[in-house]
């Protein structure tokens, strides 16, 4: 299957794009958006490149514009359950500025697509806190539906935040 679209592709998570993992972590906005606390090391991000690649249960993506190869950000498909036929799901753009310009957007119809197509799975979930109104609308967009609300889960610089349950199923993908 071929995953691309017409401004974005993705490819698999290479040891070199460690340096680019790294600097995306200490982008302060984006580390409030996906409350992310802890801060890493190459090594360590290195490590987790590894162990992603030789982990069967999941796909994790570099999401790359087509003109000119540039890593923009990264998604997951985890926690794949072959017998339930769902999986887990988090994209994260290197920094806000590449935000609000639709290449999120794509690159979650690409993972639509090969999630309900090729890997033939029925349900698709996410977990997104309530203060990323960006990303709850570009999830909305392309059919995930909110279905439950933990209330103030996220205690980040001093502020509570509910974390958002969201999933899009099969039938809801095949009408959009």
């Amino acid at each position: 299957m071929n995953l691309e679209s017409e401004r974005v592709y993705l490819r698999k998570l290479e040891e070199t794009d460690a340096p680019i993992m790294l600097a995306n972590t200490t982008d302060k906005e984006i580390r409030y958006m996906t409350g992310t606390k802890p801060s890493f090391t190459l090594e360590q991000i290195l490590a987790h490149i590894n162990n992603i690649n030789n982990d069967s249960s999941r796909y994790d993506f570099a999401i790359c514009l087509k003109d000119d190869d540039q890593m923009i950000g990264e998604l997951s498909i985890f926690d794949i359950d072959e017998e339930d036929r769902k999986a887990g799901f988090r994209v994260s753009m290197s920094s806000i500025e590449l935000t609000g310009k639709g290449y999120g957007t794509e690159a979650i119809k690409i993972v639509l697509r090969f999630v309900f197509e090729e890997l033939k799975l029925n349900r698709l979930q996410l977990e997104v806190f309530s203060h990323n109104l960006r990303g709850i609308r570009a999830y909305e967009k392309v059919g995930f539906v909110k279905e439950g609300v933990l209330r103030e889960s996220l205690y980040y610089d001093g502020t509570y935040s509910d974390e958002i349950i969201m999933a899009i199923i099969k039938r809801d993908y095949k009408k959009m």
